[in-house]
């Protein structure tokens, strides 16, 4: 702390999530100073919030399986997965991605995250989503431990407020830490990752329009708080309207599953890679279940096979086959209800019809959701019994069942009339958003940049926060960015505290 009460280092970093922790390792591995300033009051932002899974090329798990991969194959196919949007990606930053993401995973593995896979997800053309064990608390759990080694000044429940400017440099950032403000100075730069801006409707609707701002985001905490000061400072967002959403999802079971509460202890993760290597599918596949029930929503074949959305009060309210997701967020409560029935039940017991999936691990079906979420799980012979069990109107839904039947076969002949008993309901469900794909613009060494391209001295971004237009689709690709951003942009801020003479 120097004279006037500030406390001086030389790597400011503002976010506790995958890239946070970092681009604190970074710097503080080069020997600077480093504090790094998180608003909750825990490590690990949206990183904790993910499914666990990083794309990766040429990585210990595919050679020892004899998948031979390259990074330009994995550059090609984030082309397609780009779709439509692929002339609005920074390919130079998709270089960057593809070019570290084997250099990533054995920096995770050295400080002992444990990993299993890799498993196959389409369009890619090897087998490249490595998933996280025991979840994905492990990430902030090793990474934290690994910072808080290297000397790192970790300070939870500091929300950082605005940039200190001077000379047109950022030199430092005043937050309110427990209730107290505190200024801290950077010798070398800050580094901003306070992830994205899913839960902040201002902002969602600024860039993605008013549909948009009204989902709800899977991490609530993500309110675009470090977007909001870097655009004061004259920064701008890349791709702001490309919005991860509305995804229908299952509403959160009551209490956190098995999975959920298992510690993200490295002997535990150890066991759960040599189960997952070693015992047959049939024994794993209740633990996978425990997860896949509750992360996930529900397949599209639901829909096309005949299954109805209706809301809280019994209303079918959309063309299911037609983005329904949009106009859940409309509804009552936000909720809604899928409708099948006996039929159906018996057509989502087995493959090739399922509930949800996560690509390359699993499949859960209807009896996987009544032995594990029985709290979205209801089912009646009647419609009657339905709707008692669901807490809507009874009329409403019969009149909205016998509404569809009426229809016949439609859509080429695979959506089906329900009426066979038992009928089910499953929900509810909600429309969320899993993460905003706008980025400040930024440029190769991760500086924030201006609409002019001139670079905002002192000023770092990473992760989400420094996303410059980068398009991420597919898993595995935000935590890899993440971790990638992370590290480039820690290096680059204790690089410039050591030109600068601290």
């Amino acid at each position: 702390m120097n004279s006037k009460g500030a406390v001086v280092a030389d790597v400011i970093v503002i976010g506790g999530g995958g890239a946070g922790l970092s681009a604190a390792a970074e710097a503080a591995r080069l020997g600077r100073k480093t504090i790094l300033l998180e608003k909750n009051p825990s490590l690990g932002g949206s990183t904790a919030w993910s499914v666990g899974s990083i794309s990766a090329t040429n990585t210990p798990h595919q050679l020892s399986k004899g998948i031979l991969d390259t990074p330009q194959d994995h550059f090609e196919d984030l082309e397609t997965l780009a779709g439509n949007y692929a002339n609005r990606d920074n390919r130079a930053l998709r270089r960057i991605l593809v070019d570290h993401t084997n250099e990533m995973l054995h920096w995770l593995m050295s400080v002992g995250l444990v990993f299993v896979g890799p498993n196959p997800e389409p369009p890619h053309r090897q087998p490249r989503m490595h998933n996280v064990l025991p979840n994905s608390r492990a990430f902030p759990d090793r990474l934290g431990r690994h910072c808080r080694k290297l000397g790192v000044d970790i300070r939870l429940t500091s929300l950082a407020e605005r940039f200190i400017v001077e000379g047109g440099r950022v030199v430092g950032v005043v937050a309110r830490c427990n209730g107290r403000q505190l200024e801290f100075r950077a010798r070398g730069g800050v580094v901003l990752a306070s992830g994205d801006y899913s839960a902040s409707a201002e902002l969602k609707g600024r860039y993605a329009g008013e549909d948009a701002a009204k989902l709800e985001p899977v991490n609530p905490t993500a309110t675009g708080d470090g977007f909001k000061l870097a655009l004061d400072l004259g920064a701008v967002i890349v791709n702001g309207d490309i919005v991860r959403g509305p995804i229908m999802r299952f509403v959160p079971p009551p209490r956190p599953n098995l999975l959920q509460m298992l510690p993200p202890h490295r002997w535990l993760a150890r066991i759960m890679r040599w189960s997952f290597d070693r015992l047959p599918p049939n024994l794993l596949r209740p633990f996978v279940m425990s997860f896949l029930t509750t992360a996930l929503g529900p397949s599209v074949d639901l829909f096309k096979r005949g299954a109805i959305l209706v809301n809280k009060d019994g209303r079918r309210f959309a063309d299911e086959l037609d983005k329904p997701g949009r106009m859940v967020p409309l509804q009552r409560d936000r909720e809604a209800f899928i409708i099948v029935d006996g039929r159906m039940a018996r057509e989502f017991s087995a493959w090739p019809y399922f509930v949800s999936t996560a690509p390359g691990v699993a499949y859960a079906y209807l009896e996987d959701y009544r032995r594990n979420r029985k709290d979205i799980f209801h089912k009646s012979d009647t419609i009657e019994g339905l709707a008692k069990s669901a807490g809507m109107p009874a009329a409403a839904l019969a009149d909205s069942i016998s509404r569809f039947n009426a229809g016949g076969r439609l859509q080429g002949g695979e959506r089906l009339a329900l009426t066979e008993a038992p009928y089910y309901a499953l929900g509810p469900v909600k429309s969320y958003v899993v993460f905003t794909d706008g980025g400040l613009k930024v440029s190769e060494r991760l500086e924030v940049l201006k609409e002019n391209g001139d670079p905002i001295d002192g000023l770092f971004a990473a992760g989400s926060a420094g996303q410059g237009g980068l398009l991420l689709e597919g898993h595995g690709h935000h935590l890899g960015w993440a971790f990638i951003s992370g590290k480039i942009a820690g290096r680059n801020a204790a690089t410039r505290a050591s030109t600068l003479g601290s």
